[in-house]
């Protein structure tokens, strides 16, 4: 039974990380391991895990520090660590609730890619409260296929229900150079699908994702989510996530394909320009959002150079 690497990553979050760790405990595929990364918690997070360790044994539950740099350095720093070993890495937020066959169902796909070939195995979410209670679920990708035309642009899966093969971590351990990107989940999203690899996107919801006030990501469900998200686009900050990732991508470029590193360089020459060259440059792309309204908004922030 392949071995699958939980990368988990804590910080103060002692209120919701024991139903997590049972929600792992619980799963039908059985062989896997543990390793949280803690960024400096001031709670009983530490208190809890190597309560976890004492009860499961020190040979599924490893306790590292984490860089203290937020979120995203954090997941990258267990993923790109040399001494975390599996045949599959699957990220961990802390405050999650995992279906019983989430592993399960990722392992029976990712088994069916070729070895040596980056795959991706990703969900949609159903949405809880603090308490835990049911209140919706996630949006649904599925008017296109998952690709590096439009990972470059969205991200379509929470790095909570992303489960990778050793090929993929591979790929991520040698593409990132800095942390500056906007989440681990959509760099690794990018870096995947640039470099070749086949994503899959399950329809089934694998994941509780819980919603609070601590929240260093939410949902985007919702009318109200979405027409944030396209103000958030004339307001700037779509082109200042753009600048983020390709900034942390450039480097990386040599391990994409090269018809992705046309589509990375075209996407580059429709941010800059004159407005018919900026209009011509992203046509040429091809990169994409998932929903006809995404893609008219694509062409709206190039119109304003928001893009």
């Amino acid at each position: 039974m392949p071995l699958v690497a939980i990368l988990l990553c804590t910080y103060q979050g002692e209120e919701f990380l024991p139903a997590q760790l049972n929600s792992i405990a619980r799963q039908t595929h059985s062989h896997w391991k543990v390793w949280a990364s803690d960024d400096g918690s001031r709670d009983g997070t530490l208190g809890i895990l190597a309560q976890y360790r004492k009860e499961w044994g020190e040979a599924l539950l490893s306790v590292l520090p984490g860089p203290r740099q937020g979120f995203v350095a954090n997941f990258l720093s267990l993923v790109c660590n040399p001494g975390v070993h599996a045949d599959y890495f699957a990220y961990a937020d802390q405050d999650d609730l995992w279906e019983a066959d989430k592993l399960e169902r990722a392992v029976a796909w990712l088994a069916t890619v070729p070895a040596g070939q980056p795959a991706l195995y990703m969900t949609r979410t159903r949405l809880i409260d603090e308490s835990g209670k049911d209140i919706g679920y996630a949006p649904l990708f599925t008017s296109k296929p998952p690709t590096f035309a439009n990972a470059i642009v969205q991200n379509i899966g929470g790095g909570n229900t992303m489960v990778f093969n050793a090929a993929a971590r591979d790929v991520i351990a040698a593409g990132t150079k800095d942390t500056g990107m906007v989440a681990h989940d959509w760099w690794s999203y990018m870096l995947i699908t640039g470099a070749g690899g086949v994503a899959h996107y399950d329809t089934y919801p694998s994941v509780r994702y819980r919603q609070h006030g601590a929240n260093v990501h939410g949902s985007n469900a919702g009318l109200l989510n979405r027409l944030w998200r396209a103000l958030l686009v004339f307001g700037g900050r779509f082109r200042s996530w753009s600048d983020r990732n390709i900034k942390s991508l450039a480097p990386a470029r040599d391990l994409l394909t090269p018809e992705n590193q046309q589509i990375f360089d075209n996407f580059n020459a429709a941010r800059r320009g004159p407005l018919s060259a900026r209009l011509l440059a992203l046509r040429r792309s091809g990169v994409h959002r998932q929903g006809f309204v995404d893609n008219i908004g694509l062409y709206v922030a190039a119109l304003f150079n928001r893009l």
